[in-house]
């Protein structure tokens, strides 16, 4: 018999899925649904609750009373000629300029603040409402404050009116350029202001190396020696792909990989393609195997019969822990230790980006990147932003366009702004197979057509964590310790989610806590963790430099830069051609 042709599309399929790609566009790509239903939820509940209610007006009332009581001392101060000493009621770090405790500035500060607290006990505890829906409330509400806070306008931000009147308007003048000049470059899509000063293969993505192998995923480079002797076993690093991997290879003074490298270490990264939509197929799979496992053959081709130190970043951690747990399956043995920095393994708790990640949130970007073949880097820098809204963008705005005071540029800015897109297939992928249904924690994430348990893997991990993390919370990336029964050496350093990583020494303000829990150990909960560990001060690097040195041979010759017999010729000098692509 002939074989059956696949059914068609029904038209009315294709038809919502304009609509929804277009409702996407419109929307920024957060899905009205979503807003509603958890809007929904919350309201009905609440207005079913009237325990709830009471509580409300009570604090309402309690509130009243305080903001009346500190108005009270502060018109009296003013009656008496001197500047008033009234503690204000609530405290925050928005407010600490001392402009801020005059009339009737202290007022207005107040009474956001009040309204904020009060807003953050109006979308808790509310019986009844989905947790997701109540987060996503919570989120919505503190956004909107956030947007009509009075220090984020010229009229009610008393340091911003001292400094007007001190320089004549010079600083709003200087506000009016920078505004401009940043329209100007968002329209023509060029980087932000001052990171032209950052090149990467110029300014940053420095350190010498060649590259030994390019397929239509990846680039790998190999660093050029710095010592007269290596360790025998290399490192081979796995840098998430929704950034440019040179965030391990920042300037020379704050180059993790440039560190490595002179600690001895034979260092191989992988550098990936910047997709396009015509990458929209690239999935899970092919992320696996042009990717890591094509690394893992050119690194063990290059230095034979020698066992990696496999270390990953954020999503790249994710996947190396998927390759490695098919390694343990399979029988490959071809890796020394297993290195985790800010990667999560269980997604069950992920932290507040979860609220970007729910079944119509994931619908809607589907049938987007259905249409353009890709998901666009500014997206997934906008959800960042308002998960740190105040910091990443109204404090911004304030100093810039208000205060007139631009940040001088910094590395670490002019990467964050070097953004990558990512493939349809894939993006879908990992946020259903990790994020909605947490397959890789419940051992159902499939590689090369079998589930793979976390459970198997018998390596000696390396695993850290940052404080201040908004995309990889700390504990979410401490879940490792009861997904797998191995030897887990875990830090928790000080920083966020990309600055606790780019922690070299001599920074000031860092710190770390370290501690190993042996194979088949038992289990700590993170809270006891934090608070039994002793703090170490200065950076983890040179902590994980001696937990790999323990777990590494007597130093050798170091190996050729490629393998041209095997396959491997150097194609070119790094940081490569996909660094570079926009």
């Amino acid at each position: 018999m002939p074989e059956e042709k696949p059914e068609a599309a029904a038209p009315w399929k294709a038809l919502d899925a304009s609509v929804h790609a277009a409702l996407s566009h419109a929307c920024l790509s957060i899905s009205p649904h979503s807003a509603l239903l958890a809007w929904a939820d919350w309201a009905t509940h609440l207005a079913a609750s009237p325990g709830k209610r009471l509580e409300l007006a009570r604090l309402a009332f309690e509130q009243a009373g305080q903001l009346q009581a500190y108005l009270c001392e502060c018109v009296a101060g003013l009656h008496e000629g001197e500047e008033s000493t009234a503690s204000p009621p609530v405290d925050d770090r928005r407010f600490r300029d001392p402009t801020w405790d005059h009339w009737p500035f202290n007022l207005l500060h107040q009474s956001f603040l009040m309204q904020q607290r009060w807003w953050e006990e109006a979308t808790r505890d509310v019986w009844g409402v989905d947790p997701h829906h109540e987060h996503a409330v919570a989120f919505a509400a503190r956004q909107w404050l956030d947007m009509f806070s009075p220090g984020n306008l010229l009229s009610t931000n008393p340091v911003v009116l001292k400094r007007s009147l001190d320089e004549g308007g010079a600083n709003l003048a200087r506000g009016l350029g920078y505004l401009l000049d940043d329209l100007t470059r968002q329209v023509a899509r060029l980087p932000p202001a001052g990171a032209e000063q950052f090149v990467a293969g110029r300014d940053v993505a420095v350190t010498p190396g060649k590259v030994v192998l390019r397929n239509r995923l990846i680039e790998l480079i190999q660093y050029t020696p710095a010592t007269d002797e290596v360790h025998p076993e290399p490192i081979l690093v796995v840098p998430a792909w929704i950034m440019k991997y040179y965030i391990l290879d920042l300037s020379p003074h704050n180059s993790l990989v440039r560190y490595l490298v002179e600690q001895g270490y034979t260092v191989f990264c992988i550098s990936w393609k910047n997709p396009d939509a015509d990458d929209r197929d690239l999935g899970m799979d092919e992320y696996l195997d042009l990717g890591f496992r094509a690394a893992l053959d050119a690194v063990t081709a290059i230095v034979p019969g020698r066992k990696v130190h496999a270390t990953g970043y954020c999503l790249g951690g994710t996947l190396l822990a998927i390759a490695a747990a098919a390694m343990a399956r399979d029988g490959d043995d071809r890796l020394a230790s297993l290195n985790l920095f800010t990667a999560q393994t269980d997604f069950s708790e992920p932290g507040e980006l979860a609220l970007f990640i729910d079944e119509s949130e994931v619908a809607l970007l589907e049938a987007q990147m259905a249409d353009t073949g890709y998901l666009c880097a500014e997206q997934m820098g906008g959800a960042f932003m308002m998960l740190r809204s105040y910091d990443l963008l109204w404090s911004r705005l304030v100093g810039e366009y208000l205060l007139g005071e631009r940040r001088p540029p910094n590395d670490l800015m002019a990467w964050n702004a070097d953004a990558t897109r990512m493939p349809a297939k894939m993006h879908a992928q990992y946020l259903r197979r990790l994020f909605l249904d947490d397959d890789l924690s419940e051992g159902r994430h499939p590689a090369d057509g079998r589930p793979v348990s976390l459970g198997d893997i018998k390596l000696p991990v390396f695993c850290v964590g940052t404080v201040a993390d908004h995309v990889a919370p700390w504990r979410s990336v401490y879940k490792l310790h009861y997904l797998s029964p191995t030897e887990i050496t875990f830090v928790l350093t000080s920083g966020g989610h990309n600055a606790g990583i780019v922690s070299e020494p001599g920074r000031p303000r860092r710190q770390y806590q370290l501690h190993t829990r042996p194979a088949g150990g038992g289990y700590i909960a993170p809270e006891e963790w934090q608070a039994t560990v002793p703090v170490q001060q200065g950076s983890w690097w040179p902590a994980w430099a001696a937990w790999l040195r323990q777990r590494s041979g007597a130093p050798a010759k170091p190996p050729r830069l490629g393998a041209p017999t095997k396959g491997y010729k150097v194609l070119g000098d790094a940081p490569g051609e996909y660094v570079k692509e926009k």
